[in-house]
């Protein structure tokens, strides 16, 4: 991966910082989370690794989101993937320069895309085929 100009350890960390801050006084996300995290700052360094392991492919993160996610499921709504997307969007814009913002908003789209796929998506059911007689 190419690095990204304005993408660095330092900004992914006071991204990451700003960005939770803001998640935790959200009115729609803040108690979902808020009941999901215990340790904060542990979780801050997570979710800090997470981002560097995305974008600066450091290899820092060694969690498994999907699994992460799917323990909170009965709480979890596409609507809610909406509302961390917007979040996530108006920070970086504000925090970050706009190629940095564009490449990060754009990964966090696919990441959210993913884990609704891993977490919302049912095959219908469907009869086994009737032997041919």
């Amino acid at each position: 991966m190419t690095a990204i100009k304005g993408i660095d350890e330092r900004r992914l960390e006071k991204l990451v910082e700003s960005f939770y801050a803001r998640v935790r006084a959200d009115d729609a996300l803040g108690p979902i989370f808020n009941d999901a995290i215990n340790d904060w700052p542990e979780h801050l360094e997570k979710l800090t690794a997470f981002w560097s392991s995305v974008m600066l492919t450091s290899g820092r993160y060694k969690g498994q989101p999907v699994p992460a996610h799917r323990k909170h499921g009965e709480r979890i709504t596409p609507e809610l993937f909406e509302r961390w997307l917007s979040l996530w969007n108006s920070t970086t814009a504000e925090l970050m320069e706009p190629e940095a913002a564009a490449a990060l908003q754009a990964k966090a789209a696919r990441i959210a895309e993913s884990l609704q796929l891993a977490l919302f998506f049912k095959l219908p059911d469907v009869p086994p085929a009737k032997a041919a007689a």
